[in-house]
């Protein structure tokens, strides 16, 4: 059975919640306003799971790319966040277009790292990445934030929770789960 079906099971897995058990009351935005690493995971995409056959990197048109209420997500998130009033001080995606126009819609800019890029169904080096980001993490200021936008599979293997579209997970120097939720506006 995979940690997912685990965590379903037991009751501790919510979709979208901005609960993962007792330790994740504090809200996001004010987690966020102390600094870390706001993992988000790429916002909605067209059907389907992976990418199809024969994909290329930098070719949006072999790619799984948002769909109409993504690229809203999306800006939503932008809109989260200065909402809050959060100063990022990078923003890092993945290499998939999807990724690329969830950091682009939502903060107008952003730098690859391949790092981020997924590793679902054996593509790219899973354990080595993780490594990456475990060392970026530690070395991260205190109090400074950075945005990473990412895949499940790279959200999933470094802090053993499943992310829905377009949901942010807080992490701290050691890739703890700080604060997890979805980034939408108030009204």
């Amino acid at each position: 059975m995979d940690r997912r079906a685990l965590l379903i099971g037991s009751g501790l897995w919510t979709l979208g919640s901005s609960v993962f058990g007792a330790p994740y009351a504090a809200s996001l935005s004010a987690q966020a306003s102390q600094g870390g690493v706001l993992l988000i995971r790429h916002a909605s995409t067209e059907a389907g799971l992976g990418d199809p056959p024969g994909f290329t990197l930098g070719q949006c048109s072999t790619q799984r790319k948002l769909s109409q209420a993504g690229r809203d997500e999306a800006l939503a998130i932008g809109a989260w966040f200065r909402q809050h009033r959060l100063a990022v001080q990078s923003v890092l995606s993945s290499q998939w277009c999807r990724c690329q126009d969830t950091a682009r819609l939502a903060f107008g800019h952003y730098q690859d790292w391949p790092a981020l890029n997924s590793t679902f169904r054996g593509q790219g080096q899973h354990e080595q990445q993780l490594q990456l980001l475990r060392e970026r993490l530690r070395q991260l200021p205190a109090g400074q934030l950075e945005v990473w936008v990412t895949h499940q599979v790279i959200m999933t293997g470094l802090t053993g929770a499943y992310p829905a579209m377009g949901e942010g997970f807080l992490v701290d120097a050691n890739g703890s789960l700080r604060a997890q939720g979805m980034m939408r506006p108030k009204a």
